[in-house]
């Protein structure tokens, strides 16, 4: 009998190692699944992959205009999964010269009964103008709160670089809104979920 449970304590230890390795493994994959999703909007920002927009452009002080090329920029707003916002453009397009700055706004309206916080991702097509598309102030730079039925205009300045590809003769500029209280709590979640398997 004591026999037995001698031969049996090496099996025991295996297998605790065993499901040990499975659970390091789970965790390990669990926070890289969370890691690729920032480094990914990094890359897409550096390489204008996917149509994601760069952020803020510093225009110079003389910026020349191109009068003799006209560029049409469309404008697409959505939500995101469980955004409950009426969120669009104030004006669906625009025709610009390559170099004009330009400004235009987007409306935004919170008709729930709590305060809630949005958050707008741009994404450019084709993607090839994501290089030549520069943002000198945008409501997707920050934070959107807006309380119990308040509503709001958001401004969107831009220059359509003289550079842009003659081939190209039209922008969509699309923006998605995602409510950033339900991020938060999958983050949340999430991150309660590592520390009990961590703490397991």
């Amino acid at each position: 009998m004591a026999n037995e449970t001698t031969k049996n304590q090496p099996a025991r230890r295996s297998n605790t190692r065993v499901i040990g390795w499975c659970l390091s493994g789970v965790v390990g994959m669990f926070a890289f699944g969370f890691a690729l999703v920032p480094l990914y909007e990094v890359f897409c920002e550096i390489t204008g992959i996917n149509g994601k927009t760069g952020g803020r452009y510093e225009a110079g002080v003389t910026q020349q205009v191109d009068d003799n090329r006209t560029v049409r920029v469309q404008f697409l707003a959505s939500n995101g999964p469980g955004m409950t916002w009426e969120f669009r453009p104030v004006v669906r397009s625009v025709d610009v010269h390559p170099g004009e700055v330009i400004s235009v706004n987007f409306y935004a309206a919170n008709g729930t009964d709590q305060a809630m916080v949005g958050q707008a991702v741009p994404s450019l097509s084709p993607s090839e103008g994501t290089q030549f598309f520069h943002k000198t102030e945008c409501f997707c730079f920050n934070q959107q709160p807006l309380e119990a039925g308040e509503s709001v205009e958001m401004p969107l300045i831009f220059i359509v670089d003289r550079d842009l590809p003659e081939h190209i003769t039209k922008l969509t500029l699309s923006y998605t809104l995602y409510d950033q209280g339900k991020q938060a709590e999958v983050s949340r979640s999430a991150q309660t979920q590592t520390t009990t398997n961590n703490n397991g």
